[in-house]
């Protein structure tokens, strides 16, 4: 496809036609496609744009619409939905992969390289809609997408909870968490595996399952719960 036909195609998928065409194209156009060209001409000011308005989004559409859920919920559902694992599902479930502007250096990068690309677009995406529409147009195309399911903190917990420790600890922590083996029982048939889980150098979970991946899940499940209830916490804390 030609660039003029790739937008076309983005703007069907997504439901919405640019003003400003040229926004679009940054949105979807990756670095090493524009390597050596100025920093406008990617997504990377995009990117950063969309990701403050889609927590505001995020935020106040929870807010609003649970107001059964504490803050450590609200604060778990928002972290889930605006995860990197479910920005770039959202934008793989819209079709968006096909139409990224790559350079040749990551063509190589597989499935890991796209992951990426896709919660930058889509992140790029909201910062190019709310300039080319404004505020109302992107809420529409955030309630469409990232929102369009029903809210279910407890759900993103089960299914991603090393994903969501990840992004949390970084976001709030700026560390990564390691996993440790530290114990595996049982026969070989049916064992059972025990992992730890550290953010620098502080234990925060320690989880048990019938393979290394179940156990690790259930380490990250613990210091996530303990992460958020400190994390709320401290937002109450008064000044003084």
């Amino acid at each position: 496809m030609t660039v003029e036909e790739t937008l076309e195609r983005v703007e069907g998928l997504i439901g919405y036609t640019f003003e400003d065409p040229s926004l679009l194209r940054k949105a979807l156009t990756h670095p090493s496609a524009v390597e050596g060209h100025a920093i406008e001409d990617s997504y990377e000011r995009l990117e950063f744009l969309g990701d403050a308005l889609l927590g505001s989004i995020v935020s106040v559409y929870l807010y609003e619409h649970n107001p059964e859920m504490d803050e450590g919920n609200l604060t778990r559902a928002k972290t889930s939905l605006v995860s990197g694992e479910h920005l770039s599902r959202v934008a793989d479930g819209l079709g968006l992969g096909p139409c990224i502007f790559l350079g040749e250096s990551e063509h190589g990068t597989h499935n890991r390289g796209l992951r990426s690309a896709l919660e930058n677009v889509y992140e790029a995406l909201c910062g190019a809609i709310f300039l080319d529409g404004g505020r109302m147009v992107l809420e529409r195309f955030v309630r469409r997408t990232v929102l369009a399911k029903p809210i279910t903190p407890d759900a993103f917990l089960e299914t991603s909870p090393k994903s969501l420790l990840q992004e949390f600890s970084q976001q709030h922590l700026h560390k990564s968490p390691a996993y440790q083996l530290v114990g595996r029982v049982g026969p070989p048939h049916a064992p059972t595996f025990t992992f730890e889980v550290y953010v620098g150098d502080r234990k925060l979970g320690v989880g048990e399952g019938s393979n290394k991946k179940e156990a690790e899940k259930a380490a990250a499940r613990v210091a996530l719960e303990v992460l958020l209830a400190e994390f709320e916490t401290s937002e109450e804390r008064p000044c003084t």
